[in-house]
């Protein structure tokens, strides 16, 4: 399957997790082209189940090329933190989650039921 664009979900999801970031940051956002670099990466994702970047070259029919996808990556100014944060509190928001642990895993490694992991520090609220 090839991409031209992000899928519609995924730029709607952007632009729901654009506006969570300014409610964390009234000043803080995502710039277009951050949008559709990570719009991009998102759909790359789904389409390759993974994140490759000479996977994402070759499915968006060179739009961008892997040394700019991975450039992007290391050097984009993204508070990713704020990123994340903002992206738990929508998911959360959206399936109306106001409470539970959330467990964070680093590896690829399978679980048994008991999941061991890493528990963020920071309390995420969900605003009713």
């Amino acid at each position: 399957m090839l991409m031209n664009e992000p899928a519609s979900f995924i730029k709607s999801y952007l632009e729901e997790v654009n506006q969570s970031i300014r409610e964390l940051n009234s000043e803080a956002q995502l710039t277009p082209h951050r949008k559709a670099w990570l719009g991009f990466c998102l759909t790359g994702m789904l389409l390759v189940n993974g994140i490759n970047w000479a996977k994402f070259e070759r499915v968006g029919l060179g739009k961008y090329k892997i040394g700019a996808l991975s450039w992007f990556f290391r050097h984009a100014q993204i508070a990713w933190s704020t990123l994340f944060i903002a992206s738990v509190k929508l998911i959360l928001k959206q399936n109306r989650i106001t409470q539970g642990i959330l467990v964070l895993d680093e590896s690829d490694r399978a679980r048994s039921k008991r999941i061991q992991g890493y528990r963020i520090k920071t309390c995420v609220r969900v605003k009713s």
